[in-house]
Formats: structure tokens, C-alpha cells, sequence
């Protein structure tokens, strides 16, 4: 049985971001964990931003394989607007590397989980986008620009699961979608 010592060195990776965030994780660490001397690394990835970016690049396609899922044809732009969203979003909240470096890029700062967090964001609204484009073409809901409209749907979102629990109660996700329709679909106008 011959040993992925690459698959050892990403998981190893992996987990030291998940437990330490990017600014703390170190080459060391990441040998130490997968059990591989430090050199052997180097044979797989040039430095610790290259190694890092190999495991962004699977998180984001997981991401999208969730979305996809998430997705179902034969559903309204509204149950699909909110199943892809609240999917995507219990996958980040669920994701112990995301919980981490949005932790970290809010707590310090640290430059690459900044761009991680911008390049998360970037991928849901992109993938939103698209489903309020043929939202659009088929006459579901009115015009509008649909990556303004994908912004502000995903910060809703975020607002609603993320910084309402800081003080509140958790909304569960009836809760969330009676909001997101009155907001977004029905508007507060009688």
C-alpha cells in the first residue's frame, strides 16, 4: 500500500489552519502532523501561501458542489435564492477552516484570510448571480443588476445567521425566510 504523501501533507495542513488559523500555522507544524520531515513538503509546494492555496481552491469547489445541490430546477427563484444561501452559509458556519479564518480575519487581520474570506464571498455571489440572471430572463422577478442584487442578498443572509446571534437568539431557518421574503420580496409597504 504505497502512502499520498501529499494527501497527508494538505490534510495535515488543513488541520493546523482549521486549529491555528494561517498567521500561526507553521511548516514545521504542518510536518510534524503529517509525519513527513519538513524538506518533503518542499518536493509538493514551493512555500506555506501555495499549500494554503491548494486547500482554498478544494474548500471553494466543495462550496460550489454544495450550491449545486442546494440548486433544484423545478423550484421558484425564491426557494432556490434561500436553499443556496442557507446551504452555503451552514457550510461555512459547519466548516472548521472557514470558521477559523473569518475568526482570524476579524479578530487580526492577517492579509491571506482576508482574501480568503473576499474570495468566499466572491464565489457565492457569482454563483447567485447566475440564478437571479435567469430569475430575470424568465420573467420571475423584476429587472435589476443581479450582482447588486446577489451582494445584497448574501450580506442579508449574513446578518441574519452570523451577527444576529451575537446578541440574540439564533433565528432558525423558517424565521430567516420569512424575513428574507419580507425584505426582499414583498418589501415593508403595504
Amino acid at each position: 500500500m504505497t502512502i499520498d504523501r501529499r494527501q497527508l501533507i494538505v490534510d495535515a495542513a488543513t488541520k493546523s489552519f482549521s486549529l491555528f488559523g494561517y498567521k500561526a500555522t507553521t511548516m514545521d507544524q504542518v510536518a510534524k502532523l503529517a509525519n513527513v520531515g519538513k524538506g518533503t513538503i518542499y518536493t509538493f509546494f514551493k512555500n506555506k501561501e501555495e499549500l494554503f492555496d491548494d486547500i482554498i481552491k478544494t474548500m471553494l469547489h466543495d462550496m460550489k458542489e454544495v450550491a449545486e445541490r442546494a440548486f433544484n430546477k423545478q423550484n421558484s427563484f425564491r426557494e432556490n435564492a434561500n436553499q443556496v444561501l442557507f446551504d452555503l452559509l451552514e457550510f461555512r458556519k459547519s466548516h472548521q477552516l472557514t470558521i477559523k479564518l473569518f475568526q482570524e480575519e476579524r479578530e487580526i487581520g492577517t492579509q491571506a484570510a482576508v482574501e480568503v474570506v473576499q474570495r468566499v464571498e466572491t464565489v457565492i455571489i457569482h454563483y447567485m448571480k447566475g440564478i437571479i440572471q435567469e430569475a430575470i430572463d424568465r420573467g420571475e422577478i423584476e429587472p435589476c443588476d443581479p450582482e447588486i442584487t446577489a451582494f445584497i442578498m448574501l450580506k442579508l443572509y449574513v446578518a441574519l445567521i452570523f451577527d444576529w446571534e451575537r446578541s440574540h437568539k439564533p433565528l432558525d431557518k423558517e424565521e430567516i425566510s420569512k424575513l428574507f421574503e419580507l425584505y426582499l420580496f414583498n418589501g415593508l409597504s403595504k
